[in-house]
């Protein structure tokens, strides 16, 4: 059975960096597409940005644009997502998902859920 599990959250001041890491285990992730989200309480997920675990080409919303980069790592069957500039309002709980497709635009549509989801890991962000 897939499982994503997510780390790497925490509490970070205004203006600082986190790396977050997706594992993922119980499969082989051969041409899956793996993405990261995030979401508050009541409020809609946003897309961050996805990554083809075989291709390596990538992805990006808007939300984090020009403040996020997703890599991964094959050996340790990692994606990674690196967040920079970090603002209070990027407070929140932060998801990895993956999806057999394999296509890093299908992760970026609104109407379209990933076959798998991890737990999720809590960014907060102080002034």
């Amino acid at each position: 059975q897939v499982k994503l599990v997510e780390s790497g959250g925490g509490l970070v001041q205004t203006g600082g960096s986190l790396k977050l890491s997706c594992a993922a285990s119980g499969g082989t992730f051969n041409n899956y597409a793996v993405g990261w989200f995030r979401r508050a309480p009541g409020k809609e997920r946003q897309f961050i940005a996805a990554i083809n675990w075989s291709r390596g080409n990538t992805y990006y919303g808007d939300s984090m644009k020009g403040r996020s980069t997703i890599s991964r790592d094959n050996a340790m069957s990692t994606v990674v997502l690196y967040l920079d500039n970090l603002k209070p309002e990027d407070t929140d709980v932060y998801y990895c998902g993956a999806d057999v497709s394999g296509s890093v635009v299908f992760m970026g549509l609104e109407s379209q859920e990933p076959d798998y989801w991890g737990q999720g890991t809590q960014v907060t962000v102080s002034s």
